[in-house]
């Protein structure tokens, strides 16, 4: 796939930023000589390692202010026939809630890494669906209801939203650190890596 040239440039993490100054550093001090990309980022990432929140701190703000820019482009942006344009996601838009799975898993999954500190992410997760799947209906009654409470509040967040472009958001009930959103999320920021 042909990449389009009118398509903004994606937007650069703090790391990137860092990388980039030590190359120009590099540059400067020794114009003339090859540079082995495996070594000198090794180095980078060294450096990197070591620094403090202060000193990374201006290349956080750069990647802030590139990400701002990156927002503003792509809402002007319009890919060519054929292409999908990535949908835009408002940061003030109510976070879906959790399903009562969701709920279990919150209130389960530390204590299995408690109990397995040498499990995977994906074999916690599967303890945790089959943990799931044996509990009976009366013991996952509470988190359906939980869930059912959540997802009303949800449902008037997002008319109200809808309406008024606000939300009348609050982080209660266990609304937050919605997995399914950062799945979502993690989805989106590995499409824009692959726009990259």
């Amino acid at each position: 796939m042909v990449k389009d040239p009118r398509k903004p440039r994606g937007k650069m993490s703090s790391y990137a930023y860092f990388v980039q100054t030590c190359r120009e550093e590099h540059k400067k001090k020794h114009p003339e000589a090859t540079v082995n990309f495996s070594e000198f980022s090794k180095k980078c990432s060294e450096r990197w390692k070591t620094m403090s929140a202060k000193e990374k701190g201006k290349f956080e703000d750069m990647a802030k202010q590139d990400k701002v820019r990156y927002e503003r482009e792509m809402k002007n942006y319009i890919p060519p026939k054929g292409e999908k344009k990535k949908r835009f996601k408002d940061p003030n838009a109510p976070k879906r809630p959790p399903s009562a799975f969701f709920i279990f898993c919150g209130d389960y999954r530390p204590k299995i890494k408690g109990e397995n500190p040498g499990l995977t992410i994906g074999d916690i997760a599967k303890k945790l669906g089959e943990m799931w799947n044996n509990l009976s209906a009366d013991v996952k009654q509470p988190y359906e209801r939980k869930a059912a409470k959540l997802k009303e509040k949800y449902d008037k967040d997002i008319a109200l939203y809808r309406t008024k472009g606000i939300a009348g958001l609050s982080k209660q009930d266990g609304g937050e650190d919605d997995e399914e959103d950062e799945d979502e999320e993690e989805e989106d920021d590995e499409e824009e890596e692959d726009d990259e």
